[in-house]
């Protein structure tokens, strides 16, 4: 195992990862760098906690929109899984909505 230096919203963190996976954590470590500004940026969702999990239920959404034939929607259309996304990112930012104006 190797130790990684890496930034999350301008924050320091040492991750450790197996020799030869230091290119992929990167890249994930960029992506998740990447979705979390984006949201704080929009200026919604305050919390490093709550961005944190808007970020990660937006990659779990993407992840799940990949089709394959034994995933977990492979009898469904991609518009079928988009119109489910849609519908829980309803759901989650009526849930959020009160709870962002308190901070």
């Amino acid at each position: 195992m190797i130790q990684v230096d890496v930034t999350i919203m301008g924050q320091p963190y040492k991750l450790a990862c197996r020799e030869g996976e230091e290119t992929a954590l990167r890249q994930a470590v960029d992506y998740l760098d990447q979705k979390m500004c984006m949201i704080r940026d929009a200026g919604k969702i305050k919390g490093t906690d709550r961005i944190a999990v808007m970020a990660a239920l937006g990659i779990a959404a993407e992840f799940l929109t990949t089709k394959t034939e034994e995933g977990p929607f492979a009898d469904m259309t991609v518009a079928d899984v988009k119109q489910k996304i849609a519908a829980m990112h309803t759901v989650l930012d009526a849930a959020l909505a009160p709870q962002e104006t308190l901070f």
